[in-house]
């Protein structure tokens, strides 16, 4: 024990480990819904639900350890949520591609992430993004996530005339993910630990007697991994006409890994001189946990912003996000408590539900919609294409084509407004690119 204190320099940085033990349980419980959440999204692909339940615990947990080591950083990572759902909702269904080449899009993503990181170019790729984009690319994410919780719940349903509409409200189902949606804000307003977790048992408990969800147990021995495992097809998405989604998936994984080690590192006092210390360090590991991610099956590994509820019960050291992995490798052997919570509910055949992990997704939505507040919409042109970015994600069902509407428009306005100065030349030629995608490629 004494030496893996020295290895964590646990009494250099003001910690021991009865809180760091503390910590770890607390981030554990407030990103423990992926368990449930990331299966139920992927597995509208076509993904087999169990093989991805295993490879989310899997790929959390080892690239979580890694982190911890590597980094000594109280950092957690899992599949992003924004980035499943555009690997569900837009790439595979929206366009038609297989979940295999998909996963072959995240592995690219991946080492080029690496490569990237290695060089230095990230700094310089991110940098160049206007804080508006960024911002309003959250925003957006955010309402897609909502509207896709939405459908899940019932409380939007497809309509001839108007597209969509209100669902019936007073249907089971609906009445459940409406109470999960109260019972969970309920939770965050009053600051419960693990709000969204807890929301998820509860709503799932509540759906036995109601017939809604299954009772199947709660411990038992893992499923197997074979149906995802490797078989992402990295050939078949080394087209050209995938590049703006590789791209597109490159973005969301640097904008969401950047922001979220900027945020967890303020608030754990670990800037150094107004710097992170360790940093490419911490971005390596990000980008290595989407390439094992890929090989797993699941979709891109980034670091979670949760990471900041287990600092905030003192986590200063790696030892909190080993702790917070092996959590995640004990979550295993919960499959049959997993598969009750976001098996889903068939209303109708081939239409299935998911009323209990539904209220979750609205409400992370809400809260990736917190960005909207540090939008400039005084300036015109700034708040035109942060609108058309958050508009355009969920009305279209892509992020990507969210992503280069706010590109080109950006450019354009700032250019015929006399403020063409302002865009780094690096924009200018995503746009440019994005132009000639909607021209010859779509």
């Amino acid at each position: 024990m004494g030496k893996i204190g020295e290895f964590f320099k646990l009494k250099e940085l003001g910690t021991n480990w009865r809180t760091e033990i503390l910590a770890g349980l607390t981030t554990f419980m407030t990103m423990a819904y992926i368990i449930f959440v990331n299966p139920a999204i992927l597995s509208a692909t076509g993904m087999d639900f169990g093989a991805v339940m295993v490879a989310t615990c899997l790929a959390t947990a080892l690239t979580t350890i890694l982190m911890g080591i590597y980094t000594n950083y109280p950092i957690a990572l899992a599949p992003g949520m924004g980035m499943n759902a555009y690997f569900a909702y837009s790439v595979c269904i929206g366009m038609g591609i297989p979940w295999q080449i998909a996963l072959g899009f995240i592995f690219i993503e991946g080492i080029i992430f690496i490569l990237l990181t290695i060089s230095r170019i990230r700094s310089m790729l991110f940098e160049a993004i206007p804080q508006t984009i960024r911002l309003a690319v959250a925003c957006g994410i955010g309402l897609l996530i909502a509207f896709v919780g939405l459908k899940d719940a019932g409380i939007i349903v497809s309509h001839h005339s108007t597209f969509v509409t209100l669902g019936k409200i007073t249907t089971p189902y609906t009445l459940l993910s409406l109470f999960g949606l109260l019972i969970t804000s309920l939770f965050l307003t009053k600051k419960v630990k693990g709000s969204i977790f807890w929301g998820i048992i509860i709503t799932a408990v509540l759906g036995i007697p109601l017939r809604i969800v299954k009772y199947q147990g709660v411990v038992g021995f893992p499923p197997s991994l074979s149906p995802t495992l490797f078989k992402l097809d990295i050939l078949g998405a080394l087209k050209l006409s995938f590049l703006t989604i590789i791209f597109t998936f490159l973005f969301m994984d640097i904008f969401d890994t950047v922001g979220t080690l900027a945020g967890v590192s303020e608030i754990g006092g670990f800037i150094k001189d107004g710097k992170l210390p360790r940093v490419r360090r911490c971005l390596l590991v990000d980008a290595i946990g989407t390439v094992l991610g890929s090989l797993l099956g699941v979709s891109t590994v980034t670091s979670y912003i949760e990471s900041i509820s287990g600092i905030s019960e003192g986590g200063r050291s790696g030892l909190t996000s080993v702790i917070v992995g092996m959590l995640f490798l004990i979550s295993l052997f919960f499959f049959p408590l997993t598969k009750m919570v976001g098996g889903g509910y068939e209303i109708s055949s081939g239409l299935v539900l998911h009323p209990v992990t539904a209220p979750a997704l609205i409400i992370v939505g809400s809260l990736m919609f917190l960005s909207i507040t540090k939008i400039d919409w005084r300036d015109y042109s700034e708040a035109i294409p942060a609108f058309l970015v958050i508009i355009t994600m969920p009305l279209t069902f892509s992020i990507a084509n969210g992503l280069a509407i706010g590109f080109v428009s950006y450019s354009a306005i700032k250019l015929l407004s006399g403020k063409g100065k302002e865009v780094p030349w690096l924009v200018y030629l995503l746009s440019i690119i994005f132009i000639l995608k909607f021209i010859f490629l779509d």
